[in-house]
């Protein structure tokens, strides 16, 4: 199975270009579902047809769905909502309030991805091609099941065994219930669909593929993008920039556009190097319906086929030295002075700006102690040493690149 993530700055027609991927591979004959995980839902106006909660088919192989994150939240976090609304309760909390209390914000949004690995899982689909949210809001999503990871394996078993054995005491002394198995039940539930989700993501069938304009900004947020999507082991396959202006001929407006875009175009050559870099020219009018996309995909793919993953780089490598070993992890577009690194046991903590990243070391370093760091070309590469050879140190000691 394929799997296609659209994601882009909001408004650079990352919908439009999903749709058209979408409308491509039906045509080649492929099973394919196309679907939203992005509030604004754009995929219908762009096909030009209804869409539901649910798969509904709106050519020949080709069947259209906006995910129903209200629907998927109430499923997945009903049990964990309740047991907060009860504690709101004996607070005083009218139950209208308390029910808006326990809506984490953007948790829709992330449980909407359950929906896109229950059909990456249903064995239904050739083609998954899905519409995520803007980018700053995709990152974040995408973030989340490794970071839950490390509460689960960490926190979660302890707090549930202080819980089980302190349960009566500590509900007399707190004056409020304490979670019993089933609000941990569904915790470690939810954590193990997204773990899957996660698995489904960065598989090697996956592709995260960036669109953005040909605009200073937005090539900005596309290059961070790259770097952060890279930084927890997503892979990022191709970039669509999109709504390029043909040449201005005797418009000096136009021409004008044409210069300052063909500038953004060259430094988004150099910085998405390596990627399958496609163009589409602004078109005279908007792609909208079946035919229109597929003319759009026609021009943007051109003799390749959409559904080929592009060149990417191996998320993580070990290399063995004449003094140790070299851990690299693709860090493209990073600067130095924006990463930083520290070893916590048998984990590196990967900070890139204002997002981290644990990576978990093979087995074989864990017990290799950190003798160095540097980004280079595009690489973060860490140096361990034999333990044989170095005096020992503290692990937890950090190491700044």
């Amino acid at each position: 199975m394929r799997i296609l993530l659209f994601t882009g700055k909001g408004g650079v027609g990352k919908s439009t270009l999903a749709a058209a991927t979408a409308c491509a591979s039906a045509a080649a004959g492929h099973r394919t579902l196309v679907l939203s995980t992005d509030a604004a839902h754009s995929l219908a106006d762009a096909l030009d047809v209804p869409a539901t909660g649910e798969p509904s088919e709106v050519a020949s192989n080709l069947w259209v769905q906006h995910v129903d994150a209200q629907e998927r939240f109430e499923r997945s976090w009903r049990d964990i909502q309740g047991y907060l609304m009860s504690v709101l309760d004996v607070a005083g909390i009218d139950p209208v309030t308390a029910e808006e209390l326990t809506v984490i914000p953007g948790a829709e949004e992330v449980l909407a991805l359950l929906e896109v690995r229950a059909q990456a899982r249903s064995g239904e689909w050739d083609v998954l091609v899905v519409d995520c949210a803007p980018t700053a809001e995709t990152l974040r999503l995408l973030a989340l099941p490794e970071a839950l990871g490390w509460y689960m394996t960490r926190v979660l078993p302890m707090e549930r065994r202080v819980v089980k054995a302190l349960k009566p005491v500590l509900t007399r002394a707190a004056g409020v219930p304490m979670p019993d198995d089933s609000v941990f039940d569904a915790i470690e539930r939810l954590h193990a669909e997204l773990d899957d989700v996660r698995t489904v993501l960065t598989g090697p069938e996956t592709s995260v593929r960036l669109v953005l304009t040909p605009e200073s900004v937005v090539l900005a947020e596309a290059r961070r993008a790259y770097t952060f999507l890279t930084l927890f082991g997503y892979t990022v396959d191709a970039a669509i920039v999109n709504r390029v202006f043909p040449d201005g001929g005797a418009d000096a407006w136009r021409t004008t556009w044409v210069e300052a875009q063909t500038r953004v175009l060259a430094d988004a050559a150099d910085s998405f190097a390596g990627l399958d870099l496609r163009t589409s020219v602004y078109r005279a009018s908007e792609p909208v319906g079946h035919e229109e996309l597929l003319d759009l995909a026609r021009t943007v793919y051109a003799d390749v086929d959409p559904l080929a993953p592009g060149p990417a780089r191996p998320p993580m490598s070990v290399q063995a030295t004449t003094s140790g070993h070299v851990l690299s992890l693709p860090l493209p577009l990073a600067d130095q002075d924006d990463v930083r690194l520290a070893r916590k046991g048998d984990e590196l903590v990967v900070s890139v700006a204002s997002y981290r990243r644990l990576v978990t070391l093979p087995s074989g370093l864990a017990r290799h102690r950190v003798a160095g760091a540097r980004v280079h070309d595009g690489e973060l590469q860490v140096r361990f040493s034999d333990p044989s050879t170095e005096p020992t140190t503290d692990t937890a000691d950090e190491e700044t690149t």
